[in-house]
């Protein structure tokens, strides 16, 4: 029945030699001969239990069983498959032939299933073979934005900038460390004692870290940040409240007038998304080029070079750094550099490119606000070990930056641009900076949902003629504090 991609090597002994070890780990339950058919397909057939078991010590009874049921045939389809033959397959061809060789190993088993359970655990087995094992159905989602997974038992998923504990699990530690080097190996990677922690991207562009035991104590930790499929533009971000249409305006004007800008922010707080939906500003004739550690920057441009950095090897070598990146994005002849995040000594290279010639270039930074974010500039350029006066440090920092926009991700899992500061230059030897918009917190609804609103805080902007000059002449009411509804 499944010729096709079974191995050619007969396997009938080893299939009956693996039987009775099976059904040592799984039960077997015959098929009652008087029961009737209805009552055989809505459930599981289960030896009796003790009726002074609750419905969860069922339903987890359940799950365990299926469980080791799920091992038995996996390790059936690794040893009936053949694996090379299955790279042309297609998925409909492969979920068949998962569905023929599954159907055989459960009747050797002595297992009866209804029809719903073998649907899912034929569904299950696919992505063992095929994709993430129990990480799969996660990533299908739409409505996950983060995997978050501490050890075989345990995973968390964030929807709508809240954490929850799904029922999904591993088998065991080896389930999962199968799963992770799966990933990496994908993308020429390893992970092991001796490299215990990795980055990589997944097929679809989705950001994946992971650390291993002995450095993970409790089990293997994995972080996933999905990719977006669908980019977010301007109007989606301002319907989704995270900013207003004064503030877009405002936005558009200082990404079309070339200014350079930084978006600073906390870890989830929205900083790519938000470099996303500014990059939609761009003229179409400028050629960008970014550079980044794990590519997710998703540009709309005709004329875009896109870079990834790249770790050391096991041996230590073949090290390209986002610092190599940038020396070599300045010899391309850009017209905007966007680095995905700067958090090291290539703050002294962006800050060069800022100043000599290729404004409108941007990147981000993790900070908690307008003001700390130039004091992490000052932090990286001095752990790049890099002698210079700090008043000469800031005078370049205050010369290449005009904009700060600050995004955070608030106690209510909303996310929202909360500051847009500007950069005029100096004082003594202090950086002067102006806030032109922020988020104003009223307070909180009884379900804890945060009260407040955008507003302007009256000052105009340093940019203003600059704006004009270009042709963007923002009404001055745009400037205006808006009173709280």
């Amino acid at each position: 029945m499944f010729s096709k991609y079974k191995k050619t090597d007969p396997l009938v002994a080893k299939a009956t030699a693996a039987a009775p070890k099976a059904a040592s780990n799984v039960t077997k339950i015959p098929a009652p001969a008087a029961e009737p058919a209805a009552a055989r397909s809505t459930v599981m057939k289960q030896a009796p239990v003790k009726a002074v078991a609750s419905a969860g010590d069922k339903e987890k009874k359940r799950k365990e069983r299926l469980g080791d049921i799920k091992l038995e045939l996996h390790k059936s389809l690794l040893d009936n498959l053949n694996l090379a033959a299955l790279e042309n397959a297609t998925d409909q061809d492969l979920k068949a032939e998962i569905q023929a060789i599954a159907q055989e190993s459960l009747e050797e088993m002595g297992v009866v299933l209804n029809r719903e359970e073998r649907q899912q655990l034929t569904k299950e087995l696919f992505y063992e073979v095929k994709g993430l094992g129990p990480l799969e159905t996660l990533l299908q989602d739409e409505s996950v934005n983060d995997i978050l997974v501490n050890g075989p038992q345990q995973i968390f998923v964030e929807r709508a900038g809240k954490l929850q504990l799904t029922d999904i699990t591993f088998k065991d530690e080896k389930h999962l460390l199968r799963i992770i080097d799966k990933i990496v190996s994908a993308v020429g990677r390893r992970v092991d004692e001796s490299n215990p922690y990795v980055d990589a991207r997944l097929q679809d562009g989705s950001r994946f870290n992971a650390m291993v035991p002995p450095v993970a104590v409790d089990g293997s930790l994995v972080s996933i940040r999905k990719f977006k499929k669908d980019k977010l533009g301007i109007d989606d971000l301002v319907q989704f409240g995270a900013f207003t249409e004064e503030m877009a305006a405002y936005l558009q004007a200082a990404v079309s007038t070339r200014l350079n800008i930084i978006v600073s922010g906390g870890t989830g707080s929205g900083k790519t998304t938000t470099l996303n939906a500014l990059s939609s500003f761009i003229d179409n004739d400028e050629r960008i080029l970014t550079i980044e550690d794990t590519a997710e920057l998703q540009l709309q441009q005709t004329h875009v070079g896109r870079m990834e950095s790249r770790p050391p090897n096991v041996e230590g070598k073949g090290e390209v750094s986002p610092r190599d990146c940038l020396k070599n994005a300045l010899r391309m002849r850009p017209d905007r550099i966007i680095v995905g995040e700067t958090r090291g000594e290539e703050v002294i290279d962006m800050l060069q490119a800022m100043n000599t010639g290729h404004d409108g270039s941007m990147t981000t930074i993790h900070a908690n606000s307008a003001r700390d974010g130039v004091s992490r500039l000052e932090n990286m350029i001095a752990m790049a070990g890099i002698e210079m006066p700090l008043k000469a440090v800031r005078s370049q920092i205050s010369s290449a930056v005009n904009l700060i926009v600050q995004a955070s991700r608030l106690q209510d899992g909303s996310r929202r641009m909360t500051s847009i500061t500007e950069i005029t230059g100096m004082e003594g030897d202090v950086i002067s900076m102006q806030e032109v918009f922020k988020y104003q917190r009223v307070g909180l609804t009884p379900d804890n949902k945060i009260i407040g609103h955008f507003t302007a805080t009256g000052v105009r902007s340093h940019f203003s003629e600059r704006f004009k000059l270009w042709g963007y002449d923002l009404p001055p009411a745009i400037f205006e504090p808006v009173a709280a509804q």
